[in-house]
């Protein structure tokens, strides 16, 4: 089945976001921090079709594990923020 990463530290959120995802046919794999998210997508990186992905988490920033997914994936990357600086949209380019 395709996998889409949920990767934010708000637990409401990602129930929400998974409850969707399930709708639509997607597994959710729930990462509740940065270094999660980087070891959910190296176990389950052949079946993850999408990632969610919050800017501001602990562990490893939202920027940083796009940084190093994009080494190794093209998979689509749809970043989640309450950021509204310019800057922040320009980095979640």
């Amino acid at each position: 089945m395709n996998k889409i990463l949920i990767a934010d530290d708000n637990k409401q959120i990602t129930s929400i976001l998974a409850s969707y995802a399930r709708k639509e046919g997607l597994e959710p794999v729930i990462a509740l921090d940065g270094a999660e998210a980087l070891d959910a997508f190296a176990r389950y990186q052949d079946d993850i079709v999408m990632i969610l992905l919050d800017v501001m988490m602990p562990e490893v920033d939202g920027f940083e594990v796009c940084r190093r997914l994009r080494k190794e994936s093209m998979v689509p990357i749809i970043m989640i923020t309450a950021r509204g600086e310019d800057y922040d949209k320009i980095m979640g380019l």
